[in-house]
């Protein structure tokens, strides 16, 4: 197993593999900051062998520099950053709308999340350790109705959803047995197909995960491709973050023409900023499919 090594070790086994420092004060405090082996994701579309992760050298193009290499984390950062805002948004609209429609569908039956006639039966056996756990039932507004209701086995779908995680409430939407119901709900957001919407909305998910817990984000892969809807056809850009952002912007023009406008202004600021090299702009348009 390998030994940890100091900062001024960190620095020398990048300047043998022929990354280029410019103040290596400042460098010391990048390390100290981001980490040695977080900054490795971000020096390793530099390498020559780049996108090829077995038998690697280690060893750079020509003229990489380790401000490069901060330079290209900090774009990640600011598009982390950007997305995640504009998804918070999309993931309220999704919850509202579901809690709103399939409540008032089911105006009798405010628990309607884990009654079988509603829900898959495998679904409805498992709520209790896929949402309802002892954790959850700890949250506040969730307590408090158990307590003012102790008779009650679950509260209401308008609190209890609005607590599920976004994961959760898709997990939800396509346990749903009534068909008629889902294709409603899909043709609110301009969904003809009820699969491409469940696989939009997971590709969105994908990327609001990445954004939550700092993952890094401008060479993502979508394990499941992104399926063709109203967001347009996907092509090459089914699997990649172009894709991803299609989708996240087709979300938001639904939801706020303004918003989706404010989004691709913050974009355009992003992906222009003068401050990132010739280098750093070649491995995002590289790595991510994002043009400039």
């Amino acid at each position: 197993m390998k030994q940890s090594t100091t900062i001024e070790e960190q620095i020398e086994i990048m300047k043998k593999r022929g990354i280029i420092f410019s103040n290596e004060n400042k460098s010391k405090e990048n390390l100290l900051d981001i980490g040695y082996f977080r900054l490795g994701f971000y020096c390793f579309p530099f390498e020559k062998t780049h996108p090829n992760k077995n038998n690697r050298t280690h060893e750079y193009i020509d003229n990489t520099s380790f401000d490069d290499i901060i330079g290209l984390y900090y774009f990640d950062v600011d598009l982390r950053n950007i997305l995640y805002r504009y998804i918070s948004r999309i993931e309220i609209n999704i919850r509202t709308y579901l809690i709103y429609t399939i409540s008032n569908f089911y105006i009798n039956n405010p628990i309607w999340f884990v009654d079988k006639r509603v829900v898959l039966n495998e679904y409805a056996n498992r709520f209790n350790s896929y949402v309802y756990t002892d954790k959850f039932k700890d949250i506040s507004v969730i307590k408090c109705h158990h307590r003012h209701h102790p008779n009650d086995i679950y509260a209401p779908a308008w609190k209890t959803i609005e607590f599920m995680t976004f994961g959760a409430i898709i997990r939800l939407f396509k346990n749903l047995k009534d068909v008629q119901l889902k294709r409603n709900i899909a043709r609110h957001y301009n969904y003809n197909s009820i699969k491409s919407f469940e696989n939009n909305l997971e590709a969105i998910l994908l990327i609001r995960n990445s954004c939550a817990h700092g993952n890094v984000l401008f060479d993502i892969n979508i394990p499941k491709p992104i399926k063709d809807g109203p967001a347009g056809t996907m092509g090459y850009n089914k699997s990649n973050l172009v894709g991803a952002i299609a989708i996240i912007k087709y979300f938001m023009g639904i939801i706020s023409q303004n918003r989706l406008n404010d989004l691709d202004k913050q974009l355009g600021e992003l992906l222009s900023d003068s401050r990132k090299s010739e280098n750093v702009n070649n491995i995002i348009k590289k790595c991510s499919g994002l043009n400039f």
